[in-house]
């Protein structure tokens, strides 16, 4: 699996008009992109996480995990649009061309923009911070490549999510002044 492939990113965002958080990942595994939907690699901790976090039951299917996300405010997409890749390691990425958030961002109040580790924070910093005038706030990536994150670890480091979102619904007009 050495050869690089140039992909397309399959998976359209998640998001509706009650969205107020953004989270980005870099590009979707393999297994997310034959699943079509966000994180589908069962070694990635991002729905336990996330569950956990807001203290809402496991979502196990595609259904489920989208109505997760809406359901608590949260907007899913990732950073690249098309990259060469092999495989699933974002170490391989290059190539890049970022997706165009402003679907997202001029149709949503998003209020925070988190990012899934450090690969996506890099790659927002280098083709979308200017683009969207926005700092993201970088969370520990929940890929089972971060094994040196125990599951607790990362929920405690994912709170800001929660806390993000409660603020939303308490003073959902205030914040990025789009809306």
């Amino acid at each position: 699996m050495n050869d690089y492939r140039q992909i397309t990113h399959p998976i359209p965002p998640c998001f509706n008009s009650c969205s107020r958080i953004l989270i980005l990942g870099s590009f979707p595994s393999v297994k997310s992109r034959e699943m079509q939907f966000f994180y589908g690699h069962p070694q990635n901790r991002f729905w336990k996480v996330v569950s956990a976090v807001f203290e809402d039951s496991f979502p196990e299917t595609v259904p489920e995990r989208r109505s997760f996300l809406l359901r608590h405010g949260i907007a899913a997409w990732d950073v690249i649009h098309s990259c060469e890749i092999q495989g699933s390691s974002d170490a391989s990425i290059r190539n890049v061309v970022p997706n165009d958030l402003s679907v997202i961002l001029e149709t949503t109040p998003i209020r925070q923009i988190f990012v899934n580790g450090k690969t996506a924070e890099k790659m927002y910093i280098r083709y979308l911070q200017n683009q969207t005038g926005r700092k993201a706030v970088c969370l520990p990536s929940t890929s089972p490549a971060n094994a040196a994150w125990s599951l607790e670890r990362l929920t405690e480091a994912w709170y800001p999510v929660r806390q993000a979102a409660d603020r939303a619904l308490i003073d959902p007009v205030k914040g990025d002044g789009s809306h």
